[in-house]
């Protein structure tokens, strides 16, 4: 694994490229790959995050069968995490929202979150309902 630059400014440069290229910065869909895709709308950015998030299994499948490379699946899931910070983007959140989450759930079991999760949704489905 190679380090040049503390990944979190890594993205928060991207994200800064990309928030350049938002229609209301004067981003211009003729000449930027982003632009275009943020001025086409959410089902544009997100059927290439269902693509990129596709090639990824493929490249990790490859990779699990000796018929890929690391250097690939890094590369596809760079296409997956740039396709998402388009995404973040768009709804105006960035990759230090993401991070944040991340840092929140740090430290807590797995199974213990997505255990809370669900007791979450089943009060937001049933508010008001008896605990016990």
């Amino acid at each position: 694994m190679t380090d040049t630059a503390p990944p979190l400014d890594t993205l928060l440069r991207l994200a800064a490229v990309i928030d350049s290229r938002k229609p209301a910065a004067g981003g211009d869909p003729q000449r930027s790959y982003v632009a275009r895709l943020l001025h086409q709308g959410p089902d544009a950015f997100l059927k290439k995050i269902t693509e990129e998030a596709g090639e990824v299994v493929m490249a990790a499948k490859d990779l699990q069968h000796g018929a890929g490379s690391a250097q690939a699946l890094v590369g596809e899931v760079a296409d997956l995490w740039f396709h998402s910070l388009i995404a973040l983007a768009h709804f105006g959140l960035g990759p230090a929202d993401v991070v944040a989450e991340l840092a929140r759930r740090e430290g807590l079991s797995g199974l213990d979150e997505k255990a809370l999760r669900k007791a979450r949704e089943r009060e937001a489905a049933h508010p008001g309902a008896a605990h016990g």
